[in-house]
């Protein structure tokens, strides 16, 4: 079941963190201070926060005119902002449809309002720990059909799942429900640098209450890929160089960490 997590302005969620490093309106005093503290160890997560908007707005587009995909899942899509999954896919299918999931109340309160605008997408309040939950809802019935190819997006959210959790089994139990010739989309936060992978760990711990899992290292989110074919060209690679729109967009990277990760196809074979 969804944790039904009470409104608790005081403490700061990773969703409305984010949305005030996007510049967003959706987020209060704690968010903003915790993010003040955050760019004291990352100054150019800022930056981060951006390529890895860019990164979801290229890859939805990709999938759906370059691969036909009309339907999306969008695990921990956080707060409503600019271009949203089903903006972006929408444009090209105008039937394309899409469901948001996440268990932050803020998050729902904004989501049902904005980002559950058309009969075509619907947001559900769950826990991507607990995948299953999310395909047995209503609103997922009624807009996904899993005979049909579908893309499920994991984007700049693992990081949130702590180990004990298993982010890697998460991915493949959703691939396991999806069928051959659908897409999964996963990015995550990671640093080669081990003092910063544990400052930050430990801070956003701390700032969250425990609503977080980690840092991590490439290595650990290649495993997330294990029975997926990554999608080449650029296979599993910082987001900002991911099929990018421009120069300018390459050019505003963060460095003290990066999003890393990429578009993998599910094979028709069983994912092990």
């Amino acid at each position: 079941m969804a944790e039904n997590r009470p409104i608790d302005l005081s403490t700061p969620s990773a969703a409305r963190m984010y949305d005030w490093l996007l510049g967003g309106n959706y987020n209060y005093e704690a968010d903003r201070l915790a993010c003040e503290e955050l760019l004291q160890h990352a100054p150019t997560t800022k930056e981060l926060a951006r390529n890895n908007r860019w990164f979801l707005e290229r890859v939805v587009r990709t999938l759906a005119a370059e691969y036909d995909i009309k339907q999306f899942i969008d695990f921990g899509s956080g707060l409503p902002t600019a271009n949203n999954v089903h903006h972006v896919a929408q444009k090209i299918h105008k039937d394309a449809r899409v469901v948001y999931i996440d268990n932050d109340p803020i998050v729902m309160a904004h989501g049902r309002s904005i980002l559950d605008e058309n009969d075509r997408t619907a947001i559900i309040q769950a826990d991507m720990t607990e995948p299953e939950t999310v395909f047995e809802h209503e609103d997922f019935s009624r807009l996904i059909d899993l005979t049909e190819p579908t893309a499920a997006l994991f984007i700049s959210v693992l990081h949130c799942v702590k180990d004990e959790d298993d982010p890697a089994g998460i991915v493949r139990r959703v691939a396991r429900k999806l069928k051959p010739g659908s897409f999964i989309v996963v990015c995550q936060l990671v640093s080669d640098d081990p003092d910063l992978r544990r400052e930050v760990t430990d801070l956003m711990l701390t700032q969250t209450q425990g609503h977080w899992g980690r840092v991590r290292e490439r290595h650990e989110v290649k495993q997330f890929f294990d029975g997926l074919q990554v999608v080449e060209p650029p296979g599993l690679v910082d987001v900002t160089d991911w099929r990018p729109n421009s120069d300018l967009q390459q050019h505003q990277r963060s460095i003290e960490w990066t999003d890393y990760g990429g578009l993998a196809e599910i094979p028709h074979q069983p994912t092990p």
